[in-house]
C-alpha cells in the first residue's frame, strides 16, 4: 500500500523528534494531532492542511535552536516539497508553523486562516489541564529554573522578547501564559475543552501554595 502523506510526514517527525525534550516530542506532536482530528469534527476546513500543519508544528521549536523562529518552517516546507505537495499547500502549513505560536501573539500577524485557528487551539490545549502542568515542569527542569520564588513576581504583560528569553520559576509561567490560553480559543470545542483543564489548573495552583505555606 502506498504512503500517503500522513504516513511520510509521521515518520519524518518521529525520527526528527527521536530525542526531543518530553514536553516537545512525538507525544506531544500526536495529542495535537488528535486535538486537531477532535476539532475537525464540528469545524469546516481544509483536514490535510490541519493534519499536516498539527504534525510539523513543533519540527524545530525556536526555544531549542537559539530563538530561530524561521528554522521550523524552513523544515516543513522544504519536507513538504519533498514528498511533492501543491505549491498553495506547502505554502498555508508553513505560514500555520510560522505564525500559530503563542509568541507570535505579541506582533501583528497578517496571516490568518480557519486551519490555523483549529492547529493553534489543537496545540493549546495540550498546554493546559494535568499534561500541561506535567509540561511546564518538565521543561523547567530541563531549563533548571526554581519551582517557585515569591520573590519573582509574573510579568504576563511583558514584550515578545522579554517573554523569548525569561528564566522566571516555573509557577509564573501559569500567569504569563496557561492561565490566559482559556480566553483565546478560536473554536467553540477547543473553549469548551479549555474551561474544564483552565479550572483544573487553578485547582492545582489552589493546593499548590497551600502545601509551599504549610496550610494544613
Amino acid at each position: 500500500m502506498k504512503a500517503t502523506p500522513i504516513d511520510k510526514t509521521i515518520a519524518f517527525v518521529k525520527q526528527a523528534l527521536l530525542n526531543a525534550e518530553a514536553g516537545h516530542d512525538w507525544f506531544h506532536v500526536e495529542r495535537v494531532w488528535n486535538n486537531a482530528k477532535l476539532i475537525l469534527k464540528s469545524e469546516k476546513a481544509n483536514a490535510l492542511v490541519v493534519e499536516l500543519a498539527a504534525l510539523l508544528h513543533d519540527i524545530a521549536d525556536s526555544k531549542f535552536h537559539a530563538g530561530d523562529e524561521e528554522l521550523g518552517p524552513t523544515i516543513a516546507e522544504q519536507f513538504l516539497r519533498s514528498i511533492s505537495l501543491p505549491e498553495e499547500t506547502v505554502n498555508h502549513i508553513t505560514n500555520i508553523i510560522r505564525y500559530m505560536s503563542f509568541k507570535s501573539g505579541f506582533e501583528k500577524v497578517d496571516f490568518s486562516s480557519k486551519e490555523m485557528d483549529i492547529v493553534q487551539d489543537a496545540d493549546r490545549l495540550d498546554a493546559l489541564g494535568a499534561i500541561g502542568i506535567a509540561r511546564a515542569f518538565h521543561y523547567g527542569g530541563f531549563k533548571n529554573r526554581p519551582i517557585y520564588d515569591p520573590e519573582v513576581k509574573p510579568q504576563p504583560q511583558q514584550s515578545k522578547e522579554a517573554y523569548k528569553n525569561s528564566t522566571a520559576p516555573t509557577i509564573n509561567h501559569f500567569y504569563e501564559k496557561l492561565l490566559l490560553l482559556s480566553d483565546r480559543m478560536n473554536t467553540s470545542t477547543a473553549k469548551r475543552i479549555a474551561a474544564k483543564r483552565h479550572q483544573y489548573m487553578e485547582g492545582f495552583l489552589l493546593q499548590f501554595y497551600e502545601e509551599w505555606n504549610g496550610i494544613t
